[in-house]
């Protein structure tokens, strides 16, 4: 059992939209640049953006603010879901890295994530550029059935996702992509099927009598990757049978996994090597799906 260390709550400075409470409700991964910590809120094109150094108020940052879809009549279908943040090293245009967002996938209309260059304190530096994924996503979905593609990350010359497979018959599934070819076609503007290497299915086991599910990840040194899953549903009316953490070796293949205590939701994870050991922080959900997210720190029983 991993035990767990409260760091702070998501509170915002203001809310990411009006009617919105000032505090992060529902957020999906955690990705460390510099002196910033950055999540999915819950808005569809919002960003959250926390300062690492103290526990001051995050602000909202909103990707594509002037996003027209092509149907009005369907607008929250249209609106991309930029659920999957990932941090990329330098590109054209970004020559101190970039923060990748995206989509889930869930639905067709969703299919456009969004690159934005950082400075070099990890602070966000300019506009965002869209990438069209439909290609990719397609594919993938031919292969996985609906997608809910929940983590990405980047380490050892792959870009790898990892694909929620919750509820009935979902399947849970690590694709990976080549790396070099994925920042080809950031650069380009879209990601089509070139950029697959290889699709995995997965299976994590159960807490709580109900089927774990991967949630988010995070890269690690060596190539390694470390990812969340939690059992049972997201969402306001959530039930939940626990969530765990593991490490996978570059391959792929399972290092490490260890349970969380208490009855968690958590949707994000950042793992760093520090002092000689493997530490996470972990975003939580609030029990009653309604309070703010906690920011929550581990360190993990497992060779740096």
């Amino acid at each position: 059992m991993i035990h767990l260390t409260s760091r702070r709550t998501l509170d915002l400075e203001a809310p990411v939209a009006p009617g919105r409470p000032a505090h992060v409700t529902a957020l999906s991964g955690l990705v460390r640049a510099g002196a910033w910590l950055y999540t999915s809120a819950e808005e569809p094109l919002h960003l959250a953006a926390f300062p690492l150094t103290d526990a001051a108020p995050g602000h909202g940052v909103v990707l594509f603010a002037n996003h027209q879809p092509d149907e009005p009549v369907s607008l929250k279908s249209a609106q991309p879901d930029l659920e999957v943040p990932c941090l990329l090293g330098p590109l054209a245009g970004a020559p101190s890295g970039a923060l990748l967002a995206l989509p889930t996938g869930a639905t067709e209309g969703r299919r456009r994530g969004a690159v934005v260059a950082l400075g070099e304190d990890g602070a966000l530096a300019g506009e965002a550029r869209a990438v069209d994924v439909t290609a990719l996503y397609t594919q993938l979905s031919r292969e996985l059935g609906p997608l809910r593609i929940a983590g990405a990350a980047l380490s050892g010359g792959l870009l790898r996702l990892f694909q929620r497979g919750s509820g009935e018959p979902g399947t849970d599934a690590l694709v990976d992509l080549d790396a070099e070819r994925v920042l080809r076609g950031l650069e380009a503007g879209a990601l089509g099927p070139d950029v697959v290497r290889m699709t995995r299915r997965w299976e994590l086991g159960q807490a709580g009598g109900m089927r774990l599910s991967f949630t988010a990840a995070s890269p690690l040194s060596g190539g390694r990757m470390v990812f969340s899953a939690t059992a049972g549903s997201l969402g306001p009316a959530a039930t939940v049978g626990g969530s765990v953490v593991g490490v996978l070796a570059p391959d792929g293949s399972p290092q490490f996994l260890d349970a969380l205590e208490g009855h968690l939701t958590v949707t994000g994870v950042d793992a760093r090597v520090e002092q000689g050991r493997v530490r996470v922080l972990l975003a939580a959900l609030a029990e009653d799906g309604a309070g703010a997210a906690t920011l929550l720190e581990a360190t993990l029983d497992v060779p740096a």
